[in-house]
């Protein structure tokens, strides 16, 4: 087993980070890296909790020095916290911010700032290093915990620069609104960035207003990188959109018009990444222009127990994807939605992704999200959905499901709330839906 970087492709002086309207160099970065890495606690795990992405990254890249794993929940309540202590005794949360996390130890992020002195020395980190461990979103049930090396961070932020083509963006800026513990975030707005010789924007802004004002204060070339339901808010904005060089979505599936929106108000195109926390990302495809997903280098797929797994490049060992997937050649696909989401009515057949998609399609719906209850005997009686649509009456909409799906999947009822409980990248925790569902039925 070899030796990889901790960081690569940057030159002396080049920008590393955007944090606060300063510009950090990389030189300063290894600098608080190695600073922090000395005063961590002597401990096995850390969970890294930092909000800003520029101590996120600085974290993360200490506890690989100090040989420690970093954690990374899908949320931090207070539940998931206090289990994530009984499953790895003796971590410790990294934390900048002001909040309490009494189930867990916690080191507060240092106030430094690493003098620029000297040639760039670029740490070296064992391949074979446990690095991270990743859980779940929860989107289908418990959050589960997944192992990833150095190795396979490393291999998967290279197999996205080289699919993406990052390097022809030399040292370009990137901006994220998702969170960087996320498997998406941390792949495509950290390591991407430690491995592209790219420059991270420190925070995470959330109104369209602020994400808008953050883009433009960036040097050109810069980046996005979002997802749909952040995506979609943006859009909504009528004033002009800052032009970027680089536009890149995930976590749920992007309609073409939506994508076509995009790529004009931002002046680029527009790429999709599909994956999963088990196997990290796994395709790409501009849906603008089609609709085939076209797996990363080195990556390939394997028909196995009524499904298919990926192996190979940056996924360690095989790893079964949750969704129904159709091959149309050697290395490209198309998804029909997860596996768990098939529906089945009256003999008909479709999915949630489907019928998400139609809904959300709908002129004056800003989300919505279709529910497949089970009854006692774990039968399905009846679909529901959950909109949000301010000014459209349930005939406006049911009329217009109508016509793009067949009636035997019609929600009963179809239920207009003000907002839907999506987590941080998007997602519709399962447990979060059920209890939505809850809420109505001791209402009805």
């Amino acid at each position: 087993m070899a030796d990889l970087p901790l960081i690569r492709s940057y030159s002396a002086g080049e920008a590393f980070a955007y944090r606060a309207g300063r510009r950090i160099p990389v030189e300063a970065f290894l600098g608080d890296a190695a600073h922090l890495a000395d005063v961590l606690p002597d401990r096995p795990h850390v969970v890294n909790l930092c909000a800003d992405r520029y101590r996120f990254t600085v974290g993360l890249a200490a506890a690989l020095l100090r040989g420690q794993v970093s954690l990374f929940p899908s949320n931090s309540t207070p539940d998931l916290l206090e289990r994530v202590g009984r499953g790895y005794p003796g971590a410790y949360c990294l934390s900048d911010g002001a909040g309490d996390t009494p189930q867990l130890e916690t080191f507060a992020y240092p106030e430094m700032s690493s003098p620029v002195t000297g040639p760039m020395a670029v740490p070296l980190v064992p391949e074979a290093q446990a690095a991270a461990v990743l859980f779940t979103s929860g989107s289908t049930g418990e959050p589960v915990p997944h192992a990833k090396t150095w190795g396979a961070l490393v291999r998967s932020g290279l197999a996205e620069i080289e699919r993406l083509d990052l390097t022809a963006h030399r040292n370009m800026a990137l901006l994220g609104t998702v969170p960087q513990q996320h498997m998406y975030g941390l792949e495509s707005t950290v390591l991407a960035v430690m491995q592209g010789g790219l420059a991270m924007h420190a925070g995470r802004p959330f109104f369209p207003a602020d994400v808008c004002a953050e883009l433009e204060a960036l040097p050109r070339p810069r980046g996005l990188v979002t997802t749909p339901v952040h995506l979609r808010v943006l859009l909504g904005e009528s004033g002009a959109l800052p032009a970027v060089d680089f536009l890149l979505c995930a976590t749920a599936p992007l309609s073409p018009q939506l994508a076509a929106e995009a790529e004009a108000r931002f002046a680029s195109p527009l790429f999709e990444i599909y994956g999963c926390t088990e196997a990290g990302q796994v395709a790409t495809r501009r849906p603008a222009r089609s609709q085939e997903w076209r797996l990363l280098p080195g990556l390939r797929l394997r028909a196995v127990d009524g499904g298919f797994g990926v192996s190979g490049g940056h996924v360690e060992g095989e790893v079964p994807l949750g969704d129904v997937i159709e091959p149309r050649g050697e290395d490209t696909f198309i998804l029909h939605g997860r596996s768990a989401d098939l529906v089945n009515i009256a003999g008909k057949r479709t999915s949630l992704t489907h019928l998400n998609f139609h809904l959300n399609s709908i002129a004056g719906v800003k989300d919505g999200a279709f529910v497949m209850p089970e009854e006692d005997d774990g039968t399905v009686a009846r679909l529901l959905a959950f909109v949000v649509a301010p000014g459209l009456s349930s005939e406006v909409l049911l009329s217009a499901l109508r016509q793009r799906i067949d009636p035997a999947f019609l929600p009963r009822p179809l239920c207009f709330v003000d907002s839907l409980p999506r987590n941080e990248t998007g997602k519709l925790p399962r447990l979060a839906l059920d209890r939505l569902v809850s809420r109505l039925a001791r209402v009805e």
